[in-house]
């Protein structure tokens, strides 16, 4: 079996697996690399995900969750690579405004998260397609999750779980006041949704894609960009739909 050339990346916390795996294997850049081994939790797959290398990358948990991770094994290594099944996920897209009038653009692998950040609620105005679906939400905040992210902030939040491949999207509340019973939406994933911060000077909100936050935002607007596909490599029977299945079992 060809030996692949592999670019090992680890979080702080993964070290020492790092050094037992390059004396191993040895090491690479990532831009001369055939595949990425990305070495700690879901955080630390988020970030590599979203350095864009434009490369296949295998996780192995080193981290605590590790839904996008495999398990970590120092064997075989080339033999787990040959035999990985492949998941293919586009990110979403988000274009926020801040109060003073600034532009801001992140890619999110999980979801795009409007959170308070003062002591008030926040009211926010959700349109869909250019389309005003709710003139105001009271709420703790709002996000809108991918399939491959919605058992993360989505699923705490008490949002569905989204098969992958269903094209489309989770549109969850967080602690929503008014509308109470307002449980969210499942859109398709072509759609645009637009939040508009409503009284922004006495009720602020923070803008997250996949924790990369954006402070004072007023307006922010959310979609998934199919221009941009990750593959991200998982052990036979343990793919990201499998997963997904599990969970909603757990």
């Amino acid at each position: 079996m060809t030996q692949p050339r592999i670019a090992f990346l680890a979080s702080p916390a993964a070290q020492d697996e790092l050094r037992a795996l390059t004396a191993k294997h040895g090491q690479c850049a990532p831009e001369a690399a055939d595949v990425i081994v990305a070495l700690g939790g879901d955080g630390f797959m988020l970030q590599t995900l979203n350095e864009a290398y434009g490369l296949p990358i295998y996780g192995m948990n080193c981290g605590t969750v590790g839904f996008l991770m495999n398990e970590f094994d120092e064997g075989d290594l080339p033999a787990r690579l040959a035999q990985a099944e492949v998941a293919v996920i586009h990110p979403l897209a988000m274009r926020a405004v801040d109060k003073a009038g600034r532009e801001h653009h992140a890619l999110a692998i999980n979801e795009v998260s409007l959170l308070r950040a003062g002591p008030q609620a926040a009211k926010l105005r959700i349109s869909v397609d250019g389309r005003e679906r709710l003139p105001e939400l009271i709420c703790d905040g709002a996000l809108l999750a991918t399939p491959a992210g919605s058992t993360a902030y989505n699923y705490s939040a008490h949002g569905p779980i989204l098969p992958i491949g269903s094209d489309v999207l989770a549109l969850t509340p967080m602690a929503a006041f008014r509308p109470r019973r307002w449980r969210g939406a499942l859109l398709p994933n072509a759609a645009t949704v637009r939040f508009d911060v409503l009284e922004a000077d006495k009720r602020p909100v923070r803008a997250d894609a996949d924790s990369r936050p954006v402070n004072d935002v007023v307006m922010v607007e959310v979609r998934s960009d199919p221009s941009i596909s990750h593959r991200i490599l998982f052990d036979p029977g343990h793919g990201l739909e499998e997963r997904l299945i599990v969970e909603q079992f757990a």
